[in-house]
């Protein structure tokens, strides 16, 4: 992951948010609940946890990467941004994350994925950890690369082409996964397929306590 990004962390999100599409609008749909707490799984350079605490002043952000070199640049990005006090960050894999290990935290009100599974070859696993993240009343929000089906052959096929060179895999059981996790636990979920199913926005909403 290092040698792939140590030369592109610079312009990373100036290129990336031509083809990233619908982080913000899984931002503006978090909505956490005053004083509540926000998760990102892989969050890269900051970027959107950055956006998304200024969005929403009154919630404390979490983020972890795997990354040493994207991490480096998150708390840079934090520290730029004046938002230290209130966005903290850790190393770990998604696959194994541990909430209480990283951030002495049970689990977090909001967690979301942003093109971060299909990067992660153990994504089964990272999803199933995101979702245990989920506090009662919580809820999970995914983005990332849809199946494309609506979009024509040429293009879909040199889209995943081209994603390919950058360790970059849509994951097309994405789906079915996310429903039978989501079920399997007892939470409600929405599956959207924006952009002409050129990305999937999927959230699953934890039950709260009765």
């Amino acid at each position: 992951m290092d040698a792939i990004y140590r030369w592109q962390v610079g312009i990373y999100d100036a290129t990336r948010k031509f083809y990233l599409l619908g982080r913000d609008d899984l931002i503006a749909a978090l909505d956490p609940p005053s004083g509540g707490t926000v998760l990102e799984v892989g969050c890269g350079t900051g970027r959107n946890l950055v956006v998304a605490a200024r969005r929403y002043p009154h919630a404390r952000f979490f983020g972890f990467d795997v990354s040493p070199v994207m991490l480096a640049e998150a708390r840079r990005a934090v520290a730029r941004a004046g938002l230290a006090d209130r966005i903290h960050l850790a190393r770990a894999d998604a696959a194994g994350f541990d909430p209480l290990t990283c951030f002495a935290r049970d689990g977090f009100d909001r967690v979301f994925c942003s093109y971060t599974l299909s990067m992660i070859p153990p994504w089964q696993e990272a999803l199933d950890r995101a979702m245990e993240a989920v506090l009662p009343g919580g809820s999970l929000h995914v983005v990332d690369f849809g199946g494309q089906a609506q979009l024509p052959g040429l293009f879909r096929a040199g889209l995943r082409a081209w994603l390919a060179q950058f360790h970059v895999t849509p994951r097309d059981g994405f789906a079915e996964r996310f429903r039978d996790a989501a079920a399997a636990r007892g939470f409600a979920m929405r599956l959207e397929r924006p952009f002409r199913d050129y990305a999937v926005h999927a959230v699953a909403t934890r039950p709260g306590l009765a």
